[in-house]
């Protein structure tokens, strides 16, 4: 699913881009190797997540990444793309409570890709994105394998 990162908005060059909910890393890895010049942030609750995050950039030789608890990250990080496989598995509330707060923290002309698995209710999601951020545009931006790539635009 990682090619499917290669059809949304590139990061700007010198910009933050975090992985919500990391997991061992595979989005924030490949987001740090392909783009040395943005500040990467690995982002997930997992103790034993972040640990793995950690070890695979040391093993990979990434020096832009960061992994972090999201109690460590500063409040008033500002964001220019946000990257996510988001945890739908832990209900709707928690997710939604989730990208509602990391949404937030996007820059005007800051952007989002989520990667959701349609049975787990990707559509439905495009659709309630639209309601906390109606001057953003909120689509699908690709899809192969039972999984969506939804994108947030920029502020219109």
């Amino acid at each position: 699913m990682l090619d499917r990162l290669d059809e949304v908005a590139e990061p700007p060059e010198g910009g933050t881009l975090v992985d919500l909910g990391c997991g061992w890393g595979p989005i924030a890895l490949t987001a740090a190797a392909r783009h040395p010049g943005v500040e990467v942030w690995a982002v997930d609750v997992s103790e034993r997540a972040r640990e793995l995050t950690a070890e695979n950039a040391r093993r990979a030789g990434v020096e832009n990444l960061r992994v972090l608890a999201p109690e460590e990250i500063p409040g008033d990080l500002a964001v220019d793309t946000l990257w996510s496989n988001p945890p739908i598995r832990i209900g709707k509330p928690a997710p939604h409570e989730l990208l509602r707060e990391w949404t937030a923290r996007l820059r005007p002309t800051g952007t989002a890709a989520l990667v959701v698995g349609k049975n787990l209710g990707a559509d439905p999601l495009a659709r309630w994105l639209g309601e906390p951020l109606p001057a953003r545009e909120v689509g699908k931006a690709a899809s192969a394998k039972g999984f969506r790539v939804l994108e947030i635009g920029p502020e219109s």
